[in-house]
């Protein structure tokens, strides 16, 4: 057993503590909050906007039809648009787009992380997209009425009866999509970000002895994953109490 303990320590000292090793890892961390921060307000702003566009359409589609004119056929391009990007988004593996991003569409920008930003915050806006216009679909119709019936206009009825409803309904598949979003950064060091995981695989590859460094990062992520979750089960705790 004091020999077992004995070989940790030196893994642990080989690993983190011998060329300061371990500033790799805080690095790396850094990187990671710094991409999933920022990609995920882009996630959200572009979700918000293509599920407002299609949700819309949806509920409206006949009354756009009766009522004629240009409001109609603008309707249709735009959610014709929002369609043809959630197609390609969620029909093509989130590497990929990341490396289209990166080598091709900003081949001569040199900043890796606003790249990663943009690719990931891109491709979550597609699934936040669908996740709150499912929510708003799932709203009764009586809900709108009862908004039109106050003297609310549609951007109003959403704004202070339909919206408050949906993002409690749908604020656990938020946290999933938010989580998600977390890991996928993962695979930004295909580009040459060092970030949490390329960290551990950069040490790795100096020491040669990877238990030691990926559990570590393994064990960041699921840590940072925790608190993420405790802290939306709080939030879902107020809002519940909030409805008392």
């Amino acid at each position: 057993m004091a020999e077992y303990w004995q070989d940790l320590q030196n893994q642990f000292r080989l690993n983190f503590i011998d060329d300061d090793r371990w500033q790799w890892i805080v690095r790396g961390l850094g990187s990671t909050i710094v991409i999933t921060f920022f990609a995920l307000i882009l996630g959200v702003v572009i979700g918000v906007v293509i599920a407002s566009i299609r949700s819309t359409y949806d509920k409206n589609l006949e009354t756009y039809k009766l009522r004629g004119g240009i409001v109609y056929p603008i309707m249709r391009v735009f959610n014709a648009i929002c369609n043809i990007y959630l197609t390609i988004v969620r029909g093509t593996p989130v590497v990929v787009q990341l490396l289209i991003a990166y080598f091709i569409i900003f081949a001569s920008s040199r900043n890796g992380i606003m790249v990663a930003v943009i690719a990931f915050g891109i491709n979550s806006g597609a699934y936040v997209a669908e996740i709150l216009r499912g929510g708003i679909m799932s709203i009764d119709h009586g809900q709108f009425e009862a908004g039109r019936s106050l003297g609310f206009n549609y951007l109003q009825t959403m704004r202070f009866i339909v919206i408050p409803q949906v993002f409690k309904n749908v604020l656990p598949s938020l946290c999933n999509e938010f989580i998600t979003l977390l890991k996928e950064t993962s695979i930004a060091g295909y580009v040459g970000i060092v970030d949490l995981t390329k960290a551990g695989d950069l040490i790795r590859g100096r020491t040669f002895s990877p238990f030691m460094p990926l559990i570590a990062v393994a064990l960041i992520y699921l840590v940072i994953v925790l608190i993420l979750t405790r802290l939306v089960h709080r939030l879902e705790r107020r809002l519940r109490s909030n409805e008392r």
